[in-house]
């Protein structure tokens, strides 16, 4: 932990230094941007009311470079994120909607429980959506060598959504990463899922019916199975060989049934799921957390749990989602 600190740390003291000449850099790359917007089909006069607003923001290379997914033990990440607390405002939002997200479970057969999760943990059920200028905020990272062509690419996108008029550019503020919204859609999520379900003609996300339409829409397209696992926090024995414990979140490798792994799992014979599902193992903490256990904490990840990692690769966040989500079960 220290050292990760004292590397953050040297990198905003650096950062500062040439923070005058990344002003200069950036206003030659905005130039160059726009001719290749252009080139795409994004209108000029799009860019002009738009991008002559954009700046560089040197908070969104910080938070960058730092996110709580990357320091923070999982222990502590749930628990932050599946307080008690949240669950009374989840159970409010809920009751105040009911209707509307019986509704949507019904007609997208995605559990209220998951939806009411997901705002949860994004956004904390809307009260934290985010004050960045989202066409900054991806400018900034487009400008950035780190992730420069998927940033570009949903800066593009949003440009060609406001476009179209699908979305209006003055309500554009939400999260450092450019994500908008009560469930925090990514500007290609909102191409691809994004629902304008009261049918005003315009999707958005900071709406009740819009954002959870558009939430269960997503959520079912990637293959959400509804009341199926996502994940059993397990205790694994010594002898487990070491190939099949996942520390990232790009992919869960080497899944085996649940059967196969039974014999390196301490208490296997309480966890009551079909010996045939195909599951994986994580072990979140080994590779992020200074002096972390190696076997400890560990978790049986399912194919629910993958689908949440699509929306968001992290693994912490996963747990998060379907914790938060098992305990709504009990209030709702």
């Amino acid at each position: 932990m220290k050292i990760i600190k004292i590397i953050f740390y040297t990198i905003l003291i650096s950062f500062s230094y040439i923070s005058s000449s990344i002003g200069d850099d950036f206003n030659s790359w905005l130039i160059s941007f726009k001719e290749y917007a252009i080139k795409q089909g994004v209108s000029k006069n799009t860019l002009d009311t738009t991008m002559s607003k954009v700046k560089f923001l040197p908070d969104v290379i910080k938070y960058d470079r730092y996110q709580p997914e990357f320091y923070e033990d999982t222990n502590t990440y749930i628990t932050k994120r599946t307080s008690k607390k949240k669950v009374t405002n989840g159970k409010n939002l809920f009751v105040k909607n009911r209707s509307l997200i019986v509704d949507i479970e019904l007609e997208f057969n995605v559990e209220k429980e998951l939806l009411l999760s997901l705002m949860g943990i994004e956004t904390n059920f809307g009260k934290y959506l985010g004050k960045m200028d989202i066409l900054s905020s991806l400018a900034t990272l487009s400008f950035d060598q780190r992730r420069s062509e998927f940033f570009t690419n949903e800066l593009i996108i949003i440009l060609k959504l406001i476009d179209s008029g699908v979305v209006d550019s003055d309500v554009l503020y939400g999260s450092w990463a450019g994500a908008f919204g009560n469930f925090q859609f990514m500007p290609s999520t909102i191409k691809n899922y994004a629902l304008d379900y009261n049918n005003d003609d315009l999707i958005d996300l900071k709406s009740t019916k819009d954002s959870f339409a558009s939430a269960a829409n997503y959520i079912k397209k990637l293959g959400w199975k509804k009341n199926s696992p996502c994940f059993y926090k397990i205790k694994l024995k010594e002898n487990i060989p070491r190939k099949y414990l996942n520390t990232s979140a790009k992919k869960i490798k080497n899944k085996k049934k649940f059967k196969y792994f039974k014999k390196y799992i301490i208490g296997h014979e309480n966890i009551k799921i079909n010996e045939n599902l195909e599951t994986g193992i994580i072990t979140p903490d080994r590779e992020i957390v200074e002096n972390s256990k190696l076997l400890e904490p560990a978790y049986l990840t399912f194919d629910n749990y993958e689908l949440i990692l699509k929306w968001n690769r992290s693994l912490r966040f996963a747990l998060a989602v379907c914790t938060l989500k098992d305990k709504f079960k009990n209030e709702l």
